[in-house]
């Protein structure tokens, strides 16, 4: 460590090596040990310094002081409700579409178990079986003959 460098680290820190950084603590206490007059003037100047601002004291406030600070302080934002206590129009839509999944629901089963009725072992269904009468053109083509 240089002399300069420990004048620059007792202008920030202090005199008191407790307040050094610890990684350059060793090595201001080795400089200083050697006894070097440009780093015992630059720890007397930190020192002086150290008790100067050490005898400093501030005043605690007068109470006609804090009286006006607070009323001149803003309000607290109001504290918002938790969410068990605030109204939820939301949960009107909610029960709506519960509702309608539920109709759409019963409306399937419904078809399902009436479908089921008409199906026999021997008559399958079958999304691809149409006769003759089950088609469009069926009677079309009696309609057309005459001509």
């Amino acid at each position: 460590m240089t002399p300069e460098r420990f004048r620059r680290l007792t202008e920030a820190y202090g005199a008191m090596p407790e307040h050094w950084p610890a990684a350059e603590r060793a090595e201001a206490k080795a400089l200083l040990a050697q006894r070097d007059p440009v780093v015992l003037a630059a720890l007397a100047d930190a020192r002086s310094l150290d008790l100067v601002l050490s005898g400093h004291s501030v005043a605690a406030p007068e109470s006609d002081l804090v009286r006006r600070i607070l009323a001149c302080a803003p309000l607290a934002p109001a504290r918002q409700e938790p969410a068990w206590k605030r109204p939820h129009w939301w949960l009107s839509g909610a029960g709506l579409v519960g509702v309608g999944v539920a109709g759409i629901a019963a409306g399937v089963l419904a078809i399902s178990l009436t479908g089921s009725i008409y199906i026999t072992p021997a008559n399958p269904p079958s999304l691809f079986d149409q006769t003759g009468e089950s088609t469009v053109f069926s009677s079309a083509t009696a309609d057309w003959s005459d001509q």
